[in-house]
């Protein structure tokens, strides 16, 4: 309704049919928009959120999903949204500058109240010219062919050749219905690169709240042990691996490859059109291995304001400062590390 007053409101549990369904309709948006994640965070983490809608007429024109973290460790700091690579404000094509800037306002004036160090959106491209940006993340993302054979093709060459190799070491990959092997998987991959896990619950609770847009492919050799695992999301007809772990011996049966042609097959079965291969660190080993499937890096634009701090966070691996936190996490007990982790990426979100 052209000309009608604009509203601001919060997400409450009843409005949540209608948020979503916003959500599937508006190109803006994307899977970490859903409303779903305003539970997951607020009850696995312990997160306060903060999902902020914008109607005219009253219809919803706008969402801004927002969550403020809190820790000892890595500062205090509202964000749209931890433990996802995507969010800041999605609006339907006709909504209007202004529509946006009621959100951007609502979520400053709320900063300010929470005394947060800074507010994070994490967008997809550049919305306001002039804002600190985090510049070392990318995405890649490309079209899923209709035909098998035309996809293996686009494939570069020597990557190609790996997949082919473990389709000829008779890898098998299963639908697994929980997150058992996957989190075995995971867990041992990310203590070996000397980061703290996620805890089991939370992926157990993605696969409770998605269903079966919460996917895990786990991947065998001939004699069904594990080698390697994905837990995959999926979104109108976009798929996207966001959790993933390999054991050393998948190297060299070329599991890893195996796993995301399967991943990419069985999306085009679901009738999906776009692989997105999600975030990486620019010159990172998984950018690699990303730009080896042929997929070219789009820069993400994750833009901060900032109040109580004279530049941006640098919560990565890529810190130098943590070098020795690293090192030292990768000596500790899986059983020990899998314990302490989950106090500790809380907070990095």
């Amino acid at each position: 309704m052209p000309g009608a007053a604009l509203a601001v409101r919060t997400l409450c549990a009843a409005e949540t049919p209608r948020w979503d369904a916003f959500v599937r309709s508006t190109p803006q948006a994307t899977f970490f928009h859903l409303s779903a994640w305003q539970r997951i965070i607020g009850e696995v983490f312990g997160h306060r959120t903060f999902f902020l809608y914008v109607e005219r007429g009253g219809e919803i024109i706008a969402v801004l999903p927002l969550a403020e973290v809190k820790s000892l460790l890595f500062g205090h700091a509202l964000v749209s949204l931890p433990f996802c690579v995507y969010g800041g404000v999605a609006a339907a094509n006709d909504a209007g500058e202004d529509a946006v800037a009621a959100l951007e306002a609502e979520a400053d004036a709320l900063a300010r109240k929470l005394g947060v160090r800074h507010l994070e959106y994490r967008n997809l491209a550049p919305r306001h010219e002039g804002w600190p940006r985090q510049d070392i993340y990318v995405t890649f993302r490309k079209e899923i062919l209709p035909e098998a054979e035309a996809d293996m093709l686009a494939i570069p060459r020597k990557q190609r050749a790996m997949v082919r190799k473990g389709i000829k070491n008779g890898l098998v990959a299963h639908l697994d219905h929980d997150v058992e092997r996957f989190f075995a998987v995971y867990a041992d991959n990310v203590l070996r690169h000397g980061t703290p896990a996620l805890p089991k619950r939370y992926f157990a609770r993605l696969r409770a709240e998605f269903g079966n847009d919460c996917e895990i492919l786990t991947v065998t050799d001939a004699a069904g042990q594990i080698l390697s695992s994905v837990l995959a999301f999926y979104f109108r007809d976009e798929v996207l691996p966001y959790y993933a772990g390999d054991y050393p011996r998948a190297r060299a049966l070329a599991a890893n490859d195996f796993k995301y042609w399967e991943l990419m097959c069985r999306a085009r079965m679901r009738g999906c059109a776009l692989f997105d291969y999600g975030r990486s660190k620019i010159g990172s080993g998984p950018w690699h291995f990303k730009k080896n499937w042929g997929f070219e890096p789009r820069p993400l634009s994750y833009e901060y304001r900032l109040y109580k701090r004279g530049d941006i966070p640098r919560n990565n691996p890529m810190n130098p400062k943590y070098r020795l936190f690293i090192a030292a996490w990768k000596r500790l007990p899986p059983g020990l590390a899998n314990t302490l982790g989950p106090f500790i990426v809380r907070g990095l979100g």
